[in-house]
């Protein structure tokens, strides 16, 4: 059963923490490292494990901001659930954003636990460049407020 932002938050899989903009910080930094590593194993024909370091490179940027905000989630999942409530019905972020990171979230499970499911080199491909785009686009997003108290006070 799909979550939604309640659900996350009734099920504990999203809970309040201090804001911790050092953590945002942290949380791209292990971002990039899991770009780098999906780069080298595309480079070394690896495609499983270049779209898992492909995926791990998003879940990283993205919980930057739940770090930023004060939140810890507890579900990958959640971590989407939590966007959509925050920043794309406020219209602060593009739900393409969203969408991409549920679907890598979706390969990325395929590739590590469907044994029927192996992934091509134009696969790796994709994921790679969508992990890029996707850690450009939080990196822009913690320059944008990083002068704030919290990225849900902007206006």
């Amino acid at each position: 059963m799909p979550f939604d932002y309640n659900d996350c938050i009734k099920e504990n899989l999203l809970r309040k923490i201090p804001p911790s903009k050092d953590k945002a910080t942290q949380s791209i930094k292990k971002s990039k490292e899991w770009l780098l590593e999906s780069e080298k194993s595309l480079k070394g024909g690896a495609s499983g494990s270049s779209i898992l370091a492909s995926y791990m490179s998003m879940f990283q940027a993205a919980r930057s901001i739940l770090f930023f905000d004060g939140y810890r989630e507890k579900s990958h999942a959640c971590i989407a659930r939590y966007l959509e409530e925050k920043y794309v019905k406020t219209k602060k972020l593009d739900i393409k954003w969203v969408e991409l990171l549920d679907h890598s979230r979706e390969v990325r499970h395929d590739d590590q636990y469907n044994l029927s499911f192996f992934s091509t080199e134009e696969e790796a491909e994709n994921a790679f460049r969508s992990a890029k785009d996707f850690l450009l686009q939080w990196k822009v997003c913690l320059i944008t407020f990083q002068n704030k108290e919290s990225f849900l006070n902007y206006q």
